[in-house]
Parts: structure tokens; C-alpha cells; sequence
């Protein structure tokens, strides 16, 4: 289990529209999908991000790629 996390540089917004918060979703999907991972929590915030996966072969470096 992991808790991946990522901010904005200087708290600046990572999301400017509801459209990048979903095209991020579908990344973050196809990467799963790739992977293996299990997604068990997220927060999207405007200028950061949370994640709680699962990963169950050690790929967490290859899925943020």
C-alpha cells in the first residue's frame, strides 16, 4: 500500500477544470489497468492530489511513469 501524493509548485492549481480532474481519472485508470493496481481512496484537490493504491507487483515506479 501506498499513499501517493503530489502538489502544485508554490500551492499553485494542478486543475483548472473539471475536464483536466477527469482526463487525470482516466490516466490514473489506464494505468491501473496496465498495472494492477488497486485504487482504494482519492482526493482531487485543485492544486494537489492523494492517492492510497495497492500495488500488487512492485511496479509503482513504472505506473507513475
Amino acid at each position: 500500500m501506498y499513499h501517493v501524493l503530489a502538489r502544485g509548485n508554490n500551492r499553485q492549481a494542478i486543475f483548472l477544470t473539471d475536464e483536466l480532474r477527469h482526463r487525470f481519472l482516466d490516466t490514473l485508470d489506464e494505468a491501473c489497468s496496465q498495472t494492477g493496481w488497486v485504487v482504494h481512496a482519492y482526493v482531487l484537490m485543485s492544486n494537489h492530489y492523494h492517492l492510497l493504491l495497492e500495488t500488487p507487483e512492485a511496479n509503482l515506479v513504472a505506473g507513475m511513469k
